[in-house]
């Protein structure tokens, strides 16, 4: 009984955070965030619209961007480092199901996002997933499997295309305003 009740507890939280969220300007969100346990560094922001799955196990490097309408599944911990940009949509998930299981019971992993990669918009990374620096991961792909550094991405689910021609992250990404 006091389990149920505290895990209640916990999605209302979760909830309040995704309804009150949108109502700081983007310079004190980070503030706001810091509050339910998600780390966002110096020249970063989540811009609105943003979803979120947990409170807590969502730390977020420096010159880093979450643009918005993206989905981030916290519940089993996502890692963004430093100058990483994350297009609008884009859906980042910890935790799903097993398939195989009468009971569809939950299984998952943690997603890190290393230096200076990029995620274009509609992109869904699966538990588990590692993007290695400067990587880039194409509209609308279906990531599945870690991406090496510097490759380039796409489709569903995503396969190597090429490598980036340069190995060096941009050093600020972060912008408070997008369209």
């Amino acid at each position: 009984m006091l389990h149920n009740i505290l895990l209640q507890c916990k999605f209302f939280l979760v909830a309040w955070l995704n309804v009150t969220y949108n109502l700081f300007p983007n310079p004190l969100r980070k503030y706001y965030l810091h509050l339910f346990g998600i780390h966002v560094g110096n020249g970063s922001c989540i811009h609105r619209g943003c979803r979120f799955f947990h409170i807590g196990k969502l730390s977020i490097g420096r010159n880093s961007v979450v643009n918005f309408g993206c989905y981030l599944d916290n519940r089993r911990g996502i890692v963004i480092g430093d100058n990483v940009g994350l297009a609008h949509h884009v859906k980042v998930y910890t935790l799903g199901h097993n398939i195989d299981s009468p009971d569809f019971e939950t299984k998952g992993k943690p997603v890190v996002i290393e230096d200076g990669a990029f995620v274009f918009s509609n992109a869904l990374i699966m538990p588990g997933v590692t993007l290695h620096k400067n990587c880039v991961v194409l509209p609308g792909s279906v990531v599945t499997k870690d991406v090496d550094e510097n490759a380039v991405v796409g489709g569903n689910p995503a396969k190597f295309l090429r490598f980036r021609e340069f190995d060096t992250p941009p050093q600020r990404y972060c912008y408070w305003f997008a369209l």
